[in-house]
């Protein structure tokens, strides 16, 4: 997994304070489930979009078959046509999916994230977090949440701190699953566009309404 900007500048991470910067902190528990346990403390009928195959799965729910990349990206950003045909694959797309049931249905994706050093005012220790880029077989799946949680603050059990603070005095990396909880935007829930690190490379961000944020230790602590 990597780390990587909320506002397309490569290579850096996106702090707390980058995004909703004016908002108060949003706190919550440092959580020690695996991800294979998160059915356990998600809303019944959340559709977990971590593996791939339920990536495509619900891709496929959604708009039936993988866009025809090639014959949309043309001869590439510089195709006079290239931008008019992928605002008519949009259009298309988002009138067809219009009164879908899947639409509604609870849907739950991951984030990375690391933890850096305790923040006395705000009571918890600041979270930085970047999407995940899922390689599927419809392109580059990338969740995309309406709004970012920014200024997440995590308070893990009184048991984990001693070990946190040690590992992060060390400059080593306390890494998180950042698990994100909502609902589709339903007037824009699936953007299609091109990746710009792969040239031809289709990518897919399904738009989420975040009404929930769970954060995850990733792996295990040395005490």
């Amino acid at each position: 997994m990597r780390l990587l900007p909320l506002l397309l500048v490569p290579v850096l991470l996106v702090s707390p304070a980058a995004s909703r910067s004016a908002d108060a902190a949003e706190h919550t528990s440092l959580r020690t489930i695996s991800l294979a346990r998160l059915d356990s403390i998600l809303p019944p009928g959340t559709q977990l979009l971590i593996e791939r195959k339920a990536i495509e799965a619900f891709l496929a729910a959604l708009d039936g078959t993988p866009p025809d990349w090639p014959a949309v990206y043309g001869h590439g950003h510089h195709d006079p046509g290239h931008d008019e045909r992928l605002f008519n694959l949009n259009r298309e797309r988002d009138a067809a999916r219009e009164g879908s049931p899947a639409l509604t249905r609870p849907v739950a994706f991951v984030w990375s994230g690391e933890l850096s050093q305790f923040d006395r005012q705000a009571k918890g220790y600041p979270v930085s977090i970047g999407p995940e880029f899922n390689q599927t077989s419809w392109g580059i799946v990338r969740f995309k949440p309406e709004e970012v949680p920014g200024n997440l603050r995590v308070m893990p059990d009184s048991t984990l701190v001693g070990p946190i603070n040690r590992r992060l005095a060390a400059h080593k990396k306390v890494e998180v699953f950042v698990v994100m909880t909502g609902t589709l935007i339903p007037s824009e829930s699936i953007v299609y566009d091109f990746s710009h690190e792969e040239e031809g490379r289709g990518l897919i961000m399904p738009v989420v309404r975040v009404e929930r944020v769970d954060v995850l230790l990733k792996g295990r602590l040395a005490y």
